[in-house]
Order: C-alpha cells, then sequence, then structure tokens
C-alpha cells in the first residue's frame, strides 16, 4: 500500500515525465495551514530540508500560514532536521492549563504557545533570516472594520460579516481581511499577490516570533496579535483565514517547479472556504506545481482513521497522554512518506504523476 501519491499541474507533470524530480528544480516550498495534520508532514520536511534540497544551490522561496510558518522557519534554521524533529516533539506535548470541563482560555493558549515560539525562534532569528539558500516568508490576516480591533460585541458580528461576504465572493473577504506577508528582506515574493487584497511587510529580527505567532492565531483559540512591527497596524489572525493552503499564481514564476508537501490533494484558497467545494479545484495558478500528499489507504491505517487534528483536544479531553500517544504514532508511522520520496527521487528517473483536480 502506497503512502505517499503525486500530483501536479501540466507544466510540473510534463517536467517529471522527461526529467525526473531534482532538488535543483525546487525554486519555492509552499507550507498550508491545517494545525495538527502538519504533524504528518514532519519526517518529510525533515529528508527534504535536512537531506534531499542541501545537494542543490539555488535560491528557495519557503511560503508558510500558521502551522507552515512555523515549520518554514524551523526548515531554516542552520540543522534543520534537528529543527523540524523539535518542532514535532513540541506540537506533540503542548498542553494548556484549563478549567475541569472547559477549554482553555485563548489568552492562556496564547500565552504559552507565544513563549515556546519566542524559546525556539528566538534565538535562532538571525540564522533563520540569513540563510544562504532559503528567504522565508510568513503569511498572515489583518483584521479590517469590525476585525480591525478587539472586541467582545464587534468581533463576532466581524466574523459573521466576513463569512458572509466570503460566500457570496472570495475577494469580498477582503473588505474584512487583508492577506499580509512579512518577507526576508533579500529577495522579494517571486510571485504577484494580485488575487486578494495584499501587503507586504519587511521580515526582520525584531518581528519573527510576533510575525509567525500572528500566523497561527486561529480565532477564538488564541487571542490577536496587536500591531504586528513593522506591518500595519491592527489585529492580526491566522494567515489560514486567508490564505488555507496557498492557492498563489506560482505558474507566474519564472523558471523552476514548486514543490508542495501537503496533507489532502486540494489546495484550497482560504479557511472559509473549506464549504464550497467548486474553489477547491486546480487553477492554472498550479501549472508548475508538485504536490506530495499521503494516500487515502494510508490516511486509513492511521489511528482513528485519520490525520491528526484540532479536534483530538476536545476529544482526549484532560487524557493528554492518550492524545499524545496517538499523536506521536502518526507521526513515526508518516516517516514512510519521506521514505517513499527518497526512493522515487533517488534516481532521477521520470516520475508518473497524477494530474491536480
Amino acid at each position: 500500500m502506497p503512502a505517499l501519491q503525486v500530483f501536479a499541474g501540466p507544466r510540473a507533470r510534463a517536467r517529471l515525465l522527461s526529467h525526473g524530480l531534482q532538488p535543483q528544480d525546487v525554486r519555492a516550498v509552499p507550507a498550508a495551514a491545517g494545525g495538527a495534520k502538519g504533524l504528518t508532514l514532519l519526517p518529510l520536511d525533515r529528508y527534504l530540508f535536512g537531506h534531499w534540497l542541501p545537494q542543490s544551490t539555488q535560491t528557495v522561496h519557503l511560503l508558510g500560514a500558521s502551522i507552515g510558518a512555523w515549520r518554514m522557519a524551523a526548515a531554516c534554521m542552520p540543522d534543520a532536521d534537528a529543527a523540524l524533529a523539535t518542532l514535532a516533539e513540541d506540537y506533540i506535548t503542548q498542553s494548556y492549563p484549563h478549567a475541569p470541563g472547559r477549554l482553555p482560555t485563548a489568552a492562556v493558549v496564547s500565552q504559552i504557545f507565544g513563549q515556546r515560539l519566542q524559546e525556539r525562534l528566538g534565538p535562532q532569528a538571525r540564522d533563520i533570516l540569513n540563510h544562504p539558500r532559503y528567504r522565508l516568508h510568513v503569511f498572515a490576516s489583518r483584521g479590517r472594520g469590525l476585525l480591525h480591533k478587539p472586541g467582545r460585541l464587534g468581533m463576532p458580528l466581524g466574523w459573521v460579516g466576513a463569512y458572509a461576504s466570503n460566500a457570496l465572493r472570495r475577494r469580498s473577504l477582503g473588505g474584512w481581511l487583508e492577506r499580509v506577508v512579512f518577507s526576508d528582506p533579500r529577495d522579494a515574493l517571486p510571485l504577484p499577490l494580485s488575487d486578494f487584497r495584499s501587503h507586504q511587510a519587511t521580515l526582520t529580527e525584531q518581528n519573527l516570533c510576533p510575525a509567525v505567532l500572528a500566523s497561527c492565531a486561529i480565532p477564538f483559540v488564541l487571542q490577536a496579535v496587536q500591531d504586528v512591527p513593522g506591518g500595519p497596524a491592527g489585529s492580526y489572525w491566522d494567515g489560514g483565514i486567508t490564505d488555507y493552503h496557498l492557492h498563489l499564481n506560482y505558474a507566474a514564476m519564472a523558471d523552476g517547479l514548486v514543490l508542495y508537501p501537503h496533507f489532502i490533494p486540494q489546495v484550497v484558497p482560504g479557511w472559509l472556504d473549506k464549504a464550497w467545494k467548486r474553489r477547491h479545484r486546480a487553477s492554472a495558478f498550479l501549472d508548475n506545481l508538485v504536490l506530495l500528499s499521503p494516500s487515502p489507504e494510508w490516511v486509513a491505517s492511521l489511528p482513528g482513521g485519520k490525520l491528526p487534528d484540532r479536534r483530538d483536544f476536545k476529544t482526549w479531553g484532560d487524557d493528554h497522554a492518550g492524545r499524545q500517544r496517538v499523536w506521536r504514532r502518526a507521526y513515526l508511522e508518516s516517516q514512510r512518506l519521506a521514505d517513499e520520496f527518497a526512493e522515487m527521487a533517488a534516481c532521477g528517473r521520470p516520475v508518473q504523476a497524477l494530474p491536480l483536480a
């Protein structure tokens, strides 16, 4: 039973058939939001950034939203393999104090999670932003209108307005939320952001941790991050709200391929688009994209027959050991994804990819 599936856009499929997949072909790596689902991609990340991509010399742009931003920041550390292994352990063992029978408050989660990011990324900020080859781009969502500043009444109303606007048209969501991309100042993001209301800001040692925390700030689970330094003023939320799976105009890049380790075969534009299946279809933006995802049969073999997800916190409640055991098993089983990729890419032979749907 294969664990790994390969999908690709038309241009990428043709290149894979003629040249196989080589590390020097890769110009960008996106990393989606999705919470605990990202755990199953970390063994693949460890192989890609710790062993495979170091065989090449070109600049590679790393784009991340939510846990994807944390993954890509870890990939920029001097020992990417070790940093990504630490991220996996941190994510599996996370827990937050709370009253019996209740979920932890957003304030508690923000404080503890923010401290962990500061411990892991803060001391390494200079190395992350001076990586000789990688350029980090952190995606966050800045509130507008009722979502511009936190308020007990305004925020829920603002999210209702955002949901309703997005249901009409994705671009209408721009009246409530703006995409903000904090980018390595050495090289601009090599693709246009004209598909949605956007603002680009400079990523620095001072705002790296606040930007990644903002990118992970799930509404009602964490607090918004206020006024991220270097970005426009306001409340910043999870980057996955505007860019759940980073469905961006990669086809506009001059050359090379975009390699996308992902947990499903679809690239959904925003978190609020999950209910709108017609928005899950591949577009011309993905012409040069190679997507790696776990097969449904392999996912069915995991505990509970599914990928880890944020609902597991509620399912397991105070049984932290039980949740951690299930998540750790899923993480360890995910080594198969890395092993199968290594075998596929080892010889440079033609790669048969499925078309993106």
